[in-house]
């Protein structure tokens, strides 16, 4: 899996914006970044952030719309690639990793630690894709279960590999002699067991 290309254009001013919103809210946090904060980085006043947007919610909305669009996208790109139930999963396990710890790592983070600070209302659209990107696991997972690759239900995988894998995010160092590719492996093996064959 290569990695996807930076999530927000940055020869856009509405690009920038988003890249450096995701930056400091992973850095600080949602509620510990202000307006002021991400005017600053950008270099602009506080009141030009909402000639592109109307609060400091609608850039966290923005943030989390892309990341799941784009890893929807990703996916569905790399399953549709994939010949078999191993190296589905395995496109499953790449393209979560590629996010956590390539490009769009701000972003991601920002999906996985200030989901909260939406409110039920904004939530409610994202809800969607997030769950289409969900489903693409569970039909995956199932197809590997179907073939005998693993006797956990796909549910419960889900759960156990996205909770492990959104922990890399805490220790992975990408220069810490494990690749990217090394760590997918890894993980593969955690999810499918040591013997099971590639293909």
């Amino acid at each position: 899996m290569t990695q996807p290309p930076p999530l927000f254009a940055p020869d856009t001013a509405r690009g920038r914006l988003l890249a450096v919103a995701a930056r400091l809210f992973r850095e600080k946090g949602y509620a510990g970044t202000t307006v002021r904060d991400i005017a600053g980085a950008l270099g602009i006043l506080s009141g030009s952030l909402f000639h592109h947007f109307r609060s400091k919610e609608d850039i966290l909305f923005a943030v989390m719309e892309s990341v799941i669009a784009a890893m929807r996208r990703d996916l569905e790109t790399a399953l549709a690639d994939a010949p078999s139930p191993h190296s589905r999963v395995r496109a499953l396990i790449a393209v979560e990793l590629a996010y956590l710890h390539g490009p769009a790592s701000d972003a991601t983070s920002v999906l996985f630690h200030d989901w909260r600070a939406l409110s039920a209302e904004r939530q409610a659209p994202l809800l969607q894709g997030r769950n289409a990107y969900f489903a693409l696991w569970q039909d995956t997972l199932a197809q590997a279960r179907a073939a005998g690759l693993t006797p956990v239900e796909p549910e419960i995988l889900r759960q156990f590999l996205h909770g492990a894998l959104a922990w890399t995010s805490y220790w992975y160092r990408p220069d810490g002699g494990l690749t990217l590719d090394d760590l997918t492996d890894r993980a593969l093996a955690l999810a499918l067991g040591m013997n099971q064959p590639a293909g």
